[in-house]
């Protein structure tokens, strides 16, 4: 990744500056985003959203009353985020782990490094849903490395697509120096960015990154992350 750090800020940089401020992760309470970081795997957002609400209308959005519920019951209230049954016992797990713990305000307390251990030694949390809950709901200076993420990355010739998450999210943190704000705000701008323009059949028109997107777009410019790339 050469180039790291200027290569990053000039594509956040220009991400900003077209899309605006993405206040994500939307959600009322830090334990949502926990729910809904579970939620969203291997799923769309707008289907998400469907089976928050029906937890809310529910009256089921904490850990004691997800844990009360049936796992039938469960299951049919977040249908509509696919993968119901397999869900539907990862949340079950999740809330027992967190109210074992003390709940949010026990959690708060726990160094990163910790926290993050314990979020990964849960039935069903991986290092992207680990790492979206320590981002989103803890606060922590932890980038989220997605499948956008290394979409965009290897097409600007930033990463390779196919590194363990673990090398991509420490290269990004090393990069970027540990900023909560910047991460949150550059992980919602990528996102928004995969689904506008960088999708699995890119639309090159229009793309304010798409000077550098030699890899695909084939525009006459090296990636950002090749030697000697232009990146001002």
């Amino acid at each position: 990744m050469s180039n790291n750090a200027s290569a990053l800020f000039l594509v956040y940089e220009r991400l900003f500056a077209h899309y605006g401020p993405q206040h994500w992760w939307p959600a009322q309470t830090p334990f949502e985003v926990m729910v809904g970081a579970v939620l969203t795997q291997n799923t769309a957002w707008s289907r998400v959203e469907r089976a928050i609400a029906a937890l809310r209308q529910h009256g089921s959005l904490s850990a004691e009353a997800l844990l009360a519920l049936e796992p039938q019951t469960l299951g049919e209230l977040i249908r509509p985020a696919g993968y119901y049954t397999i869900k539907t016992r990862r949340l079950q797990a999740l809330c027992q782990w967190y109210l074992a713990q003390g709940g949010f305000a026990a959690l708060q307390g726990w160094e990163t490094p910790r926290l993050r251990t314990e979020l990964l030694a849960i039935h069903g949390v991986g290092p992207e849903t680990a790492d979206d809950i320590l981002l989103y709901a803890f606060e922590r200076p932890v980038f989220v490395i997605d499948a956008y993420t290394r979409r965009i990355g290897s097409r600007l010739g930033l990463l390779e697509a196919k590194a363990p998450y673990e090398t991509l999210r420490q290269q990004f943190e090393q990069a970027l120096g540990l900023d909560t704000v910047l991460f949150k705000e550059y992980h919602a701008l990528i996102v928004a960015h995969a689904k506008a323009f960088c999708r699995v059949r890119p639309r090159c028109q229009g793309c304010m990154l798409v000077q550098y997107c030699a890899v695909l777009c084939h525009c006459g410019e090296r990636p950002l992350g090749e030697a000697g790339a232009a990146i001002d």
